[in-house]
Parts: structure tokens; C-alpha cells; sequence
């Protein structure tokens, strides 16, 4: 029980409160009706967008007369990816122009050594509209001369040890059945035709059919219809248990060459086509890059000694920051044709050796019969003069000059033999934007975030 004074305080107390909490509640405003909440403002999906310097390759179906002005056709070689989403599917076809004609001043000079005095050019084209399935739409690119026939490279499986005369003989054994299939492979009549054009003193220019240019977009390419994707894809996690190998597509970022590599120098992949691995699960975006180096290179010398390059890849680095450690060697490239390179199994690129010992021997041989004097003098000489084309046939057949005809067929066979060993050898060389196929196996360590570094 309280006592009295207590009980008083507290009375008084309760008396003063209540006329203070009467006198709040009459004094506050009515409630205003509460407004709905508006709804909130959904950004409109943004469309995809090919950025300005992406890369595309394209490759002609047919042969196109070399003159300026010319309208040629092309396909795209590889699908184009946009935020790792597919916009423009591979074969999607493209149109250009042949903007102008540049003088080739090599192939000139040495096909005036064989007789052919064909002012040989080299187009420099530009493509200005792809065909998408909405409808056809212009693009802006840059206009190119490195067209020539493309030459895809992929690795052999692992091969035996051999000695060298095995070595030798699988050589030879190589160059035989290349030239067995040069008149029985598909287009021989395009090659029948080239091969005529080459004893020919003057011949029509043409484009050849599968040339390929590689260009770059020169201004962003919005794509109507394709939607970017809301959800970025996920950060690579670490791989556990047993390894996989990863292909990867990119693109060199810059020239590499056997002729000026050295063993340590830093190699540059920009990934174009996002990879998945066996669940599904993105572990390599598109934009991501591949960093590597030169592990062996050396620059063609005299004597028709070839070089050599083989480069390997140690690392990804991914748009977020983050790398991922992996151990990734060449699978295969797409090159010129002209260059006629060989990959092996270890990832080592080394141009064809093409030379041979019969040609300048049967020439030396052909030669020497026009100094035969059994038989009839056209007939040895018409065998004799090989030398210059259909222009030095003619002359030796037509002068009826045993001495001349023999001439002509020793400047041949010496031709033959400086061009078979002693010129100098045949340098490795991978433009920028060349395609290549990495097979990549990611090692057993943690992907390091941007703080972890």
C-alpha cells in the first residue's frame, strides 16, 4: 500500500496528464488520404549493339573479275556475340565493293622472272551492308587489302617418335600427295586455268574464289530485335575434381611474327564466343582476354631455312577483374593459304617445305637436249626451252638455235634451283585479328578477385 504522500503525488500526477493528451488529440489534423505508391518505371530492354572495332572475317564464294568498281559477295566465316549472346549467326551474308586497285609490286616482279609481265594488282575492298533477317543494313568499316585464300590449321594427334629417315620420307611422302591432289582435289579446273595463266606472257586478273578479309566495324552496329541480357553472367567459380579442356575462340590483339618474336614475349587473345563448360555453366565470357608468351621462335635464314614460332597461354583475365590460371596451347588457326603452314602436335607453326631436288634435275636434263645432235632440232628444242614462259618457248622453237634453246632451259633450271635452296626462308606471320583455337585446361587454383590481388 502506498502511503498517503504517495498517493497524492501520483493523483495529481494522473489529473494533469489527461487534460494534456485530450487537448493534443483535438488539436492534430485530419489524416489525409494516403496516395498510391506509383508503379516503378521499367527501362525498356536496351538492344544490342556490335561496338565499334569488333572484328569480323568474311570469305567470297566465287571468283570476281579484278577491276575497281566490282560488287562481290561474302559470307561471314564465324558467328558474332554481343554481352555473350549470339546477334549475327556464321554464313550471314555480307555485300562490298572493290574500292580501289593497288599495284603489287612483288608478285610483279617476280613473275617477270617466269615470263609473265602481268601488271598484278591487289584489291582493296570494303563491305557496307549485312543481310540480317529483319532486312538488310548498312555498315561502316574499313576498307582492306590482306584478302587471300584462307588456310585452317588444326593440330595432328600426338605422333611417335621417329627416326629421321622417317621423318624424311613422311616428308616426301607429304609433297607427293599434295601434288597428287592438285589435279584431283575439288577445283582443279580453277587450278588447271592459273597454271595455264603462268606460261602466259599476259593474263586477265581475277579474285580468286574463298579469298578472305578480315575488317573492323568503324562505328557501332545496332541490331533491332536482339535484346541485351538483363542478368550478367556469373563470376567463374574454381574448378573442382577432375580437369576439362576448355576451346576458346579470340583473336590476336596485335601481329605475331617468327621473324621479330623471342622466346618470353608477351601474347595477347581477345575471347569473341563465350565458353561453357560440361554442366553448362559460363566459365569463360566473351571479352575476356588470354594472356600468354612465346615459348619458341625463330626467324626464317638463308638457304631456304624456314622459321618457326609456338606460343602457349598462362592465364584468362575476365571483364570483372578477375584471372583464372590455365595452361592453353595452339588447336588450330585460320591463315592465309600463300603462307602453306604446318601445326603440330605440340602447337608449333612451321611454313611447308616445298623444296625439291627433281625439278632442277629434270630441267638441267631437258636443257641438255638441245645439245643432243640426233634427233630433230625443233623437236629438242621445243623439249629444251623451258625458261620464260610461252614467250621463251616460242623463241627457242622458232630460232632453231640449239645454243639459244639450251639457254633458255639452263636459266630455267638455275631459276629452279635458286628458288628450291638458296633464297631465303619463309617467316611465320599471324596478322592482328587473326582467328585462333586455344585448347585451354584450367589448373587447380583459386580465381583471383580484384582485392585478392
Amino acid at each position: 500500500m502506498l502511503s498517503s504522500p504517495h498517493r497524492i503525488l501520483g493523483l495529481t500526477l494522473l489529473a494533469l496528464t489527461v487534460p494534456c493528451t485530450a487537448q493534443q488529440l483535438q488539436q492534430r489534423p485530419p489524416a489525409v488520404p494516403a496516395q498510391p505508391l506509383a508503379a516503378p518505371q521499367q527501362s525498356p530492354s536496351a538492344a544490342l549493339a556490335l561496338p565499334s572495332g569488333t572484328s569480323l572475317q568474311v570469305e567470297t564464294l566465287r571468283r570476281y573479275p579484278m577491276r575497281a568498281g566490282e560488287s562481290i559477295e561474302g559470307r561471314l566465316m564465324h558467328p558474332l556475340y554481343a554481352n555473350g549472346k549470339l546477334v549475327v549467326a556464321e554464313g550471314t551474308q555480307l555485300h562490298g565493293t572493290v574500292v580501289e586497285l593497288e599495284p603489287d609490286s612483288g608478285l610483279r616482279w617476280r613473275s617477270r622472272l617466269h615470263g609473265d609481265f602481268t601488271p598484278f594488282h591487289t584489291p582493296r575492298v570494303r563491305f557496307d551492308q549485312l543481310e540480317l533477317p529483319g532486312g538488310a543494313q548498312s555498315i561502316a568499316t574499313s576498307a582492306v587489302a590482306d584478302g587471300a585464300p584462307v588456310l585452317h590449321l588444326t593440330t595432328p594427334g600426338a605422333a611417335p617418335h621417329r627416326s629421321l629417315i622417317a621423318r624424311q620420307w613422311a616428308q616426301a611422302r607429304g609433297r607427293a600427295l599434295d601434288q597428287f591432289a592438285f589435279f584431283t582435289a575439288p577445283g582443279k579446273g580453277e587450278r588447271m586455268l592459273q597454271l595455264l595463266y603462268r606460261q602466259l606472257p599476259w593474263h586477265p586478273e581475277r579474285i580468286a574464289a574463298h579469298t578472305a578479309w578480315s575488317f573492323e566495324l568503324t562505328a557501332p552496329l545496332e541490331l533491332p530485335g536482339a535484346e541485351a541480357a538483363t542478368t550478367p553472367p556469373p563470376a567463374p567459380a574454381p574448378l573442382t575434381g577432375s580437369a576439362e579442356t576448355w576451346s576458346v575462340h579470340a583473336l590476336l590483339l596485335s601481329e605475331l611474327t617468327s621473324a621479330r618474336a623471342h622466346p618470353g614475349d608477351p601474347v595477347h587473345a581477345l575471347v569473341v564466343e563465350p565458353v561453357y563448360d560440361r554442366d553448362r555453366k559460363l566459365v569463360v565470357p566473351q571479352g575476356a582476354t588470354l594472356v600468354g608468351k612465346v615459348t619458341a621462335s625463330r626467324a626464317a635464314r638463308s638457304l631456304g631455312r624456314n622459321g618457326r614460332l609456338r606460343f602457349t597461354f598462362q592465364q584468362v583475365q575476365f571483364p570483372e577483374g578477375y584471372n583464372q590460371p590455365v595452361q592453353g596451347s595452339l588447336a588450330g588457326a585460320a591463315t592465309q593459304q600463300t603462307q602453306n603452314l604446318s601445326l603440330d602436335a605440340e602447337g608449333t607453326i612451321t611454313p611447308r617445305n616445298q623444296a625439291s631436288a627433281i625439278a632442277p634435275l629434270l630441267l638441267s636434263l631437258l636443257a641438255s637436249r638441245a645439245l643432243d645432235e640426233d634427233g630433230n632440232v625443233y623437236a629438242n628444242n621445243t623439249v629444251a626451252s623451258n625458261g620464260f614462259g610461252l614467250v621463251g618457248r616460242i623463241v627457242g622453237i622458232t630460232a632453231a638455235n640449239r645454243n639459244l634453246a639450251a639457254g633458255l632451259g639452263g636459266y630455267a633450271a638455275a631459276l629452279s634451283f635458286y628458288e628450291n635452296f638458296l633464297h631465303n626462308g619463309r617467316d611465320v606471320v599471324f596478322p592482328k585479328d587473326t582467328r585462333i583455337e586455344i585448347e585451354t585446361t584450367p589448373l587447380r587454383a583459386p580465381v583471383l578477385t580484384p582485392a585478392a590481388q
